[in-house]
């Protein structure tokens, strides 16, 4: 694992053995940063990315989302998206569980992104990238992608209702041209 401190944020980043370098794990934790900046995620904290295959996916897909077979990126938030500042991408508190306080000094642990780099490599290589699934682009910006919205998902972004998928998707546009 490696450690990035960027401004207000340490993101750690965990590639999985046999799981192939596209992007430098620097560039990554700058996209999410910028994401973390541009969500307005509560500083400083910390947030995890994991690197890895299908198969993995394919197990967290299935435990966590009752869906069979694998997926591009699952995001494991931390914090109630009331944590994060009002945007028309924001998804609804699941439950009111109270509020956890953390010890005085605490960094709050955002949460973790997992993406396949497997499914990234295939979806650009056959044009099922990008927002829309009908893109023929590079890996590398098809990763960057799924890391960009994977950080959202932790900050409280949706995209089940149009309103949330056109606030959510021109976000990532935004943080993609820089």
């Amino acid at each position: 694992m490696t450690r990035h401190s960027l401004g207000s944020w340490r993101v750690d980043v965990e590639r999985r053995e046999g799981v192939p370098r596209l992007v430098p794990a620097t560039a990554l934790a700058r996209s999410i940063a910028a994401a973390l900046d541009a969500a307005g995620a509560p500083a400083p904290a910390t947030i995890g990315l994991i690197l890895t295959d299908d198969d993995e996916l394919a197990t967290l897909n299935g435990e966590h989302m009752g869906k069979d077979g694998p997926t591009d990126v699952l995001s494991f938030p931390l914090l109630p998206p009331s944590a994060f500042p009002e945007h028309p991408g924001k998804a609804e508190d699941a439950a009111d569980l109270g509020a956890f306080v953390l010890p005085p000094g605490a960094v709050p642990h955002l949460g973790d992104i997992v993406v396949s780099v497997e499914r990234a490599v295939e979806q650009a290589e056959q044009g099922r990238g990008g927002q829309t699934g009908h893109v023929r682009w590079d890996a590398r910006d098809e990763l960057r992608l799924l890391v960009t919205h994977g950080t959202l998902h932790v900050c409280g972004w949706d995209h089940a209702e149009p309103v949330e998928e056109a606030a959510m998707r021109a976000l990532e546009r935004e943080l993609l041209a820089r």
